[in-house]
């Protein structure tokens, strides 16, 4: 049985954490401001009532690393090893100039406010890397994840995870006075050969297991399944010396290119929630309220100048890459924070010397106000750009590659109504992705080469990923109304843009699925999905005739239509 004084010990601190989460989630909703700024505030708060409370405590500490761990996790279920070679321009392109336009342009500010050009140097390299914590969540929130500035930039901060490794190893020796170019080399390497055990698993060993699992295992089985790969990689990471963080982000990107991306994602995301918040209510927590009080003018001008001069060095790094003008500022004013990785960094022994212990309280303070203005700072660029619309360089943002269109269907069973409804969506060029809980028909699916992940669209855990932007329409293949009637009130409170849609065979199961909250139509085709595929097709502006004639074709087909197979 368990010590009735270490329960004592551990127990507090957790639901302290817990508690304090609800109230900064909440307040920060009524106040109409991102969560992280709720987090950071009663984190704040929290220290300077008690400080001594959490101030000995490895709980903040540890769960702060798992949000971190699973966020990178969940970044990478969306950059499967295609995806990655298509972003690759992006991530080592793109990236490596917007850090080199950021950390020049922060280092000449740094000089011209007084600091030594090699301390500059280091706080301009710290301060070009931007916030991938706070970041994904504003591209989250805001449906831009499909999009080409949301696409490009994740894909900028998966490279600064690289560079932030590189520029912990500068700053590392600068407190042992040893040698810098040998790590360096050594972490690139060791960096490279990740990617590639990264590869190589993908297809080896996470395919085939998840395969296993999804036809002997039960929920508790994916959950537990997701997190093991998600603490094992960032596990395994941190003992070659690379960042946990980089190896969950590897984690991830082996599972992104297996059908069952979309369950895994749906069962690490309240975790991923979860921590991450405790991630931002320990940088409030370490905050050291009487230095910013003393200091709050030059924390304020510092943070308003860090974030201006990377919104400047962001727009131009966008311009070199021939983004149109709208793209750039909006990209800019998004990538325009700090990284939490600055209050690691910041607060070395080596880094505090060559800075002065003043100006690195000073500048960590900056950071954590750069993060909570994030949420107003994507807004105006946001609303700028649009007031830019139409000043454009070439090629147009909208045009830069055709795999970011919006899957606005999801198909619901891919059985013969669902494969003849994906049939109908590619056939007129509109994206679509599909669901099924059984293996053996999602193995057959995925063969034929339909966008099919594994999953059970009646639980609502799989929904922010089923239901992501973009999405539309939801086509139920095989409905049932007692569960379609109690998961409508869920659906609607959460998910109000997505249209559910049901076939049956008369007007009397139509009218009990109206009922119910979903859009029924009554199908007298010769074959099942065709009702709903000439539905959905309409509303997309497809001509009418067209969509007769191909569903005259359709029905005169004996076999269905095949494509080749997604790899």
């Amino acid at each position: 049985m368990t010590d009735p004084r270490a329960i004592s010990t551990v127990l507090p601190p957790m639901v302290l954490l817990l508690v304090l989460s609800v109230g900064a989630v909440v307040g920060s909703r009524m106040m109409r401001l991102s969560p992280i700024v709720g987090y950071i505030v009663m984190g704040a708060i929290a220290a300077a009532v008690s400080p001594g409370f959490l101030e000995h405590s490895e709980t903040l500490t540890f769960l702060a690393d798992l949000g971190v761990v699973f966020l990178l996790f969940d970044i990478g279920l969306h950059f499967s090893p295609s995806h990655l070679h298509e972003q690759a321009r992006d991530i080592f392109g793109f990236g490596p100039v917007q850090v080199l336009f950021g950390t020049a342009g922060l280092a000449v500010a740094g000089v011209l406010g007084g600091l030594a050009p090699p301390a500059a140097l280091l706080a301009g390299a710290t301060l070009s890397l931007s916030s991938t914590a706070v970041v994904v969540d504003n591209i989250t929130r805001r449906h831009q994840s499909g999009c080409p500035v949301g696409q490009t930039a994740t894909a900028i901060l998966v490279f600064q995870d690289v560079a932030a490794i590189l520029i912990l190893i500068v700053a590392t020796a600068l407190g042992t006075g040893g040698a810098m170019a040998l790590p360096i080399l050594l972490a690139i390497v060791k960096a490279g050969i990740a990617f590639a055990a990264a590869l190589i698993a993908a297809r080896l060993v996470v395919r085939p297991l998840f395969s296993v699992l999804a036809r002997l295992g039960g929920e508790e089985v994916f959950t537990a399944s997701a997190l093991a790969i998600a603490l094992a990689t960032g596990w395994a990471a941190a003992l070659v010396g690379l960042s946990m963080a980089l190896g969950a982000f590897l984690g991830g990107m082996a599972v992104a290119e297996t059908p069952f991306r979309m369950k895994i994602s749906a069962e690490i995301n309240p975790f991923r929630c979860l921590a991450l918040g405790f991630f931002f209510f320990s940088v409030g927590f370490a905050l050291d309220l009487r230095a910013m009080t003393a200091h709050w003018a030059a924390i304020c001008g510092i943070a308003l100048l860090v974030m201006a001069v990377k919104v400047v060095t962001n727009g131009l790094a966008s311009l070199a890459f021939r983004w149109s003008v709208p793209g750039s500022v909006q990209l800019g004013f998004l990538l325009a924070q700090a990284s939490e990785f600055a209050f690691v960094l910041l607060g070395l022994p080596g880094v505090r010397a060559l800075l002065g212990v003043q100006t690195s309280s000073i500048l960590i303070a900056s950071v954590a106000l750069t993060l909570a203005a994030t949420g107003l700072a994507s807004a105006l660029g946001r609303r700028l750009a649009g007031m830019l619309y139409g000043w454009r360089s070439s090629p147009p943002l909208a045009e830069r590659t055709p795999r970011e269109k919006a899957e606005t269907v999801l198909i619901v069973g891919m059985g013969t109504a669902g494969r003849i409804i994906a049939d109908a969506m590619a056939a007129f060029g509109i994206g679509y992705h599909a669901l099924e809980r059984d293996p053996d028909r999602l193995r057959m699916a995925i063969a034929d080469g339909y966008k099919v992940s594994f999953g059970d669209a009646a639980n609502p855990g799989i929904w922010p990923t089923a239901y992501q932007e973009g999405r539309l329409y939801s086509a139920l293949t095989a409905p049932v109304l007692d569960q379609s009637r109690n998961l409508t009130p869920i659906v609607k409170a959460f998910h109000p843009a997505v249209e559910r849609i049901v076939a049956v065979p008369d007007e009397m199961s139509a009218a009990r699925f109206r009922e119910a909250g979903v859009r029924a139509i009554v199908d007298r085709e010769s074959k099942p999905g065709l009702g709903i595929a000439r539905e959905i097709l309409a509303e997309h502006g497809v001509d009418l005739q067209d969509i007769e004639n191909w569903i005259r074709g359709r029905q005169v087909e004996t076999t269905p239509t095949r494509y080749p197979a997604i790899t």
